[in-house]
C-alpha cells in the first residue's frame, strides 16, 4: 500500500493562534482551495487556548496540507529551508500571489527575472511560512 505524504504546519511561537487566518489567506489564493475540516479546541485542553485549531486540513489547488496551533515553548519556528513551491500559470496570477503573501511578510529573492526563470520570488509570508512562485507561462506547469 503507498503511503500518502501531506505537509503539516504548526504555527507556533509569534503566530500561534493564527491557523486559520492563514489557512484561509491561502485557500483564497489558489482555484480549487479549500478548508476542509477544522477542529477547534475546547476549554482546559492541553493547556492550550479554547478554540485555538487542535487540527486543520485544506487544500491548495487539489493538494492536501494540514495545520495546528500551539502555543507551547518550543525552540523551533518555520524555515525557508522548507518551502511551498508554486508553479504560476500566468503573470496576473503569480503577481497577485505576491502581493498577498509578501504584504506583512519577508522577501527573500524579489519578484523578479532570473536565469532560470522569467519570473521567480522567494519570500516568507507574515506568518513565517517560506514560499517559492515561478511563472510557467508558456513551460511546461508539471
Amino acid at each position: 500500500m503507498m503511503q500518502k505524504v501531506t505537509t503539516f504546519l504548526m504555527f507556533v511561537g509569534p503566530v500561534a493562534g493564527q491557523a486559520e487566518e492563514a489557512i484561509t489567506l491561502y485557500t483564497s489564493l489558489f482555484e480549487n482551495s479549500e478548508i476542509v475540516h477544522i477542529q477547534r479546541r475546547g476549554p482546559n485542553d492541553w493547556g492550550e487556548a479554547e478554540g485555538s485549531v487542535e487540527h486543520a486540513v485544506f487544500t491548495l489547488n487539489g493538494q492536501e496540507f494540514m495545520a495546528m496551533d500551539s502555543s507551547a515553548g518550543h525552540a523551533f519556528n518555520f524555515t525557508p529551508s522548507i518551502s511551498l513551491f508554486v508553479r504560476c500559470a500566468s503573470e496576473a496570477e503569480i503577481d497577485a500571489v505576491y502581493t498577498k503573501l509578501s504584504e506583512g511578510g519577508q522577501v527573500l529573492m524579489p519578484l523578479d527575472e532570473y536565469p532560470f526563470s522569467k519570473k521567480f520570488c522567494w519570500l516568507n509570508d507574515k506568518y513565517g511560512v517560506s514560499w517559492q512562485l515561478t511563472l510557467t507561462e508558456g513551460h511546461d506547469a508539471s
